[in-house]
């Protein structure tokens, strides 16, 4: 079983790249509604097949959800994941540095 520093690792490399990034952020500003995967595209100026491999990537750790819709995939952000991830950073890399959060899931 993989272990917590290992899952968190995979997230944070995730959104190291700045096309994921942009793509998770646009989800986070879209959040609760779900963006199609051509306007993702059409938004980021990402072609299809790039773009699916970022999306594919960040749902396979987690941060994003997909739906299939007869030909259209609906993308949203998956915030229970985020939050997960924010927690972990906060509570195990910076406890006790005096700074408070507060991490809600919808």
């Amino acid at each position: 079983m993989e272990s917590e520093l290992a899952i968190q690792a995979d997230r944070l490399a995730a959104i190291g790249n700045e096309a994921r990034l942009g793509i998770l952020k646009m989800l986070l500003n879209a959040y609760p509604a779900e963006i199609s995967a051509g306007d993702i595209s059409k938004a980021s100026g990402i072609p299809g097949s790039t773009l699916s491999h970022h999306l594919d990537r960040l749902r396979r750790e987690g941060l994003i959800q997909s739906r299939k819709e007869r030909q259209w995939v609906w993308y949203q952000a998956n915030a229970e994941t985020l939050g997960e991830l924010l927690n972990f950073l906060y509570h195990d890399c910076c406890s006790g540095c005096g700074v408070e959060i507060e991490v809600r899931s919808a």
